[in-house]
Order: structure tokens, then sequence, then C-alpha cells
């Protein structure tokens, strides 16, 4: 593993060379330093800390001042991983002004290295002006968890060959606008892969199959802390909610016995 920063271009090189890219979520330094030296590829804060951290039901409610929070706490820990923040709703959709100031800000106060915005072609221009000024943009297509509602909750998106044909047009205009990877959420894999060769910049999947360019999960999910949510996307590697449960357990039980703390985690003078 080099500790070479991870850049936007070297995310298109792994994709010329076939070399597949790790995304992981991140929220404090703590689990952002541990994913870091693991050699993830990209770190990604993402407004599902609204759920995950914060126990709303939606991403809706995330703050630009919430999100700027959690990515000054990521950038402590990290020293390798390419950096991307999302974009909370209305941060970026009501006008390019209000996308380049919000974002802007989120590059001088965080430290990130590219912002995420969700949306199709319509939001060509906003990518393209934000690139314009220096910005680099991640784009995420598919289920975009900001239009939950218009979509009618977490479905796959693009069954149908006119859906499908729509998902890869908004692709290859937002690739086209300046975009420098796509994140692929909750499509089939053959329209996934479709979408995947069709473009020049690398895709980064969730829930979308094999043939994308890399993966990404949150990774409460991943690690088995998110142990109320269940998708068929995620696998999970690890079962620390259980452990959770056990360690609190113990504890517990060792102070109301008063074997905790004993001698050797007391001081004697």
């Amino acid at each position: 593993m080099s500790d070479k920063t991870v850049t936007t271009l070297d995310l298109l090189a792994m994709k010329r060379a076939g070399r597949r890219i790790v995304a992981l979520t991140a929220y404090d330094a703590l689990f952002a330093g541990l994913v870091d030296a693991c050699g993830v590829d990209v770190i990604l804060v993402g407004d599902s800390v609204n759920t995950v951290l914060c126990g709303q039901a939606t991403t809706l409610s995330a703050t630009l001042e919430q999100m700027i929070y959690h990515g000054r706490m990521v950038r402590t820990g990290v020293r390798r991983a390419l950096l991307v923040l999302d974009m909370p709703f209305l941060s970026y959709q009501v006008s390019v002004e209000d996308a380049k100031r919000n974002a802007g800000r989120v590059m001088q106060t965080t430290g990130a290295a590219a912002v995420k915005v969700e949306g199709g072609a319509w939001l060509a221009p906003t990518v393209r002006a934000l690139v314009e000024i220096g910005i680099p943009v991640m784009a995420h297509l598919g289920f975009t968890p900001q239009s939950v509602h218009v979509l009618g909750g977490p479905r796959v998106q693009g069954r149908n060959p006119d859906a499908a044909e729509r998902l890869l047009a908004d692709a290859k205009a937002l690739a086209d606008a300046g975009a420098f990877a796509l994140v692929l959420e909750l499509m089939p894999a053959p329209v996934a892969e479709q979408v995947s060769r069709a473009l020049a910049i690398p895709t980064i999947g969730i829930g979308s199959g094999p043939g994308c360019d890399g993966q990404v999960l949150v990774l409460h999910d991943m690690l088995g802390l998110n142990d109320g949510f269940r998708a068929k996307f995620v696998k999970r590697y690890a079962a620390l909610a259980d452990d959770v449960r056990q360690a609190v357990d113990a504890f517990a039980a060792e102070v109301r016995d008063g074997r905790y703390p004993d001698a050797e985690h007391s001081f004697s003078s």
C-alpha cells in the first residue's frame, strides 16, 4: 500500500488499469483513521450520518453545518484516502450560485478534496460550474436518497428499458459536465455495468452489482453496528453490535458485583 495521497486522477487511472476502487463512509476521526490505515481509496462523509448516527428517518434534514462539523472531524483522521463530502439537501439544488457558495465553503472549512451531489442531467450545469471554479465533483445516480419521497422509497431504479436508457443519458451528461466519478445506487446489475462501460470516468456501486469500477458501503452497516438496518446488498463483515452489547453487559455486571474496579485498575497512592 502506497503512502501517496489518493487524488481524483488516481481514480481515473485505476479505472483504466482495471483496478477496483474501495470506498467507505466515516463520520468521525477515530473511524476515519482506522479506515484510512487499511488503505481504502475513498472516504465519504455521507449525509447518511443523519440516519446512522442521528436516528433520523431520511437524510433530508441534514444541514450544511452538520456536514462541515463531521467533515472536519474526519479530515483529522485521514492521511491517504480521497476525502469526499456529501452536499446536503437544498445546499446545491436551488441555484448554481448557491451551489458554488456552499460547496466552496465546504472545501475551505473541512479540507475535503471533493464534494458529492445527487441528480441526473438537470444537474449538469451545476456540476460544470463547480468544476470550473476548481471544485471536484462526484455525482450520484439511481436511487438518490435526497429524492426518496419522489421515488417512493429506496427502490431499484432502471428496471425497464426506458428508465435504463434515461440513466445512461444522465450518466453521460454528468461525465460530460466534468464529474470525476459517479456513484450508482440501487440499479439492476446489467444496467450499472452498461453505464460503467459507457463512461471514461469510474463508477462506484452500492447495491448495483459487480460491474461497477468500485464499491462503497456505509461503514456501520458493513461492521454490523447498525443491526436494525437490513438490505439485500449489504454484506456484514463483522457483528460489532453483538460485541458492544456483550461488553456493556459485562461491565454492568462487574460494577454491580463490585468486581470493577479491582486492584489492577486502581491507584494505590
